[in-house]
């Protein structure tokens, strides 16, 4: 069987739309293996979107590009399993994944600008994977990428299909890689980053407008971002990373009323408030990421946790079941006893990185 054949005939598949099992990417480099997704479980059903959440070097991206395949041919461990529709990706050949990538699952990155070829018009670039996916005549391929310009909203479609990418804006770049990622209808998209270079009112259109093409298409969505705003209205399921491993999971309403992991709290904490002063200090995560190829023994989290005790330095958490479908990695849980004597202690003692110390716990709830 090819790897683009349906094995189940005309019957619909009734599994998961996307299975991924303990996925581990590493990249082989002088100072050693890099790891960059160190064994990352999640599944996504058909129409509904998962949030990956974290800060740059979390793994987001890796993750992404590890689950479609795209990465680079040499220098690059990837073991575990990634099912789509019940069929393994994981050791099928680049050139036999073709059939998949944009007609199955497409990708929208994270910098435009880049992304596009900055010397092919932007219907050559639309028409590209038409023409490659589907059987269809040249005309019907400049018909069909107008129609998906005017799906994007984009004004005066059939003109922009003749110009270059640097004659649009960024908002209209950002849409012409959203219709080229839809272009073959595909079951399953990633967003990375979608909205990074653009100003706030332009990434509430471009989100907006990711919503109901998913909704119109009925497809499966991974959003990658940093931003746990972005994510707190539009995914069913948010996932955070850190270090490469997922450290915090759940449905988006449990994760926000019900936060577990202090790495979770410190991103919901650096969000800038309509309701702060003006010149309020934002609040920060004290610290970089720790070094990926020589990580700390322990917690991952636990040189830059306020909430860090002996057992956190010398033990790592596994995943602990907090029911409903939420998964969190942590010895001392924001919102419990434990969690809360171990926060007390290190203010009196100023154990903690003192800008944490000041921080202190948010309260759940949605930004």
């Amino acid at each position: 069987m090819s790897p683009g054949e349906d094995r189940f005939g005309d019957a619909p598949y009734d599994g998961p739309l996307l299975e991924v099992t303990d996925i581990k990417t590493y990249f082989e480099t002088d100072r050693g293996l890099v790891r960059s997704v160190d064994g990352v479980s999640l599944t996504l059903e058909r129409g509904k979107t998962i949030g990956i959440v974290g800060e740059s070097g979390s793994g987001k991206t890796v993750l992404s590009r590890s689950i479609m395949g795209l990465l680079p041919k040499r220098g690059v461990v990837r073991e575990g399993s990634v099912k789509f529709e019940g069929q393994e990706f994981i050791g099928i050949k680049p050139k036999d994944m073709r059939a998949f990538w944009g007609a199955q699952m497409s990708m929208i990155f994270q910098d435009p600008m880049t992304s596009l070829n900055p010397v092919m018009k932007v219907g050559n670039q639309i028409t590209e994977s038409i023409r490659q996916h589907l059987d269809v005549s040249k005309s019907f391929a400049n018909e069909l990428a107008e129609n998906l310009l005017e799906s994007v909203r984009i004004p005066e479609p059939r003109k922009r299909l003749k110009e270059y990418p640097h004659q649009l804006s960024g908002g209209m770049r950002q849409r012409v890689c959203i219709a080229v990622a839809l272009a073959c209808g595909p079951k399953l998209l990633f967003a990375d980053e979608p909205t990074t270079a653009l100003d706030v009112t332009v990434q509430a259109q471009v989100l907006d407008l990711m919503a109901a093409q998913q909704r119109e298409r009925f497809m499966a969505m991974v959003l990658v971002t940093h931003d746990l705003g972005v994510v707190a209205g539009r995914a069913d399921d948010i996932a955070v990373m850190y270090a490469g491993r997922i450290v915090e999971k759940a449905p988006t309403t449990t994760l926000f009323a019900n936060m577990k992991m202090p790495y979770t709290e410190a991103l919901l904490s650096s969000i800038p408030r309509l309701d702060d002063q003006s010149h309020t200090r934002l609040a920060t995560i004290p610290g970089r990421p720790p070094d990926l190829v020589h990580p700390p023994k322990g917690c991952k989290f636990a040189p830059r946790c306020p909430y860090v005790q002996d057992k956190c330095r010398e033990e790592e958490p596994l995943l602990t079941d907090a029911g409903g479908g939420h998964l969190y990695r942590c010895w001392f849980p924001v919102g419990t006893p434990e969690g809360a004597a171990a926060l007390e202690k290190n203010r009196a003692a100023g154990a903690a990185p003192a800008a944490a110390l000041a921080t202190g716990p948010t309260t759940g709830g949605q930004p």
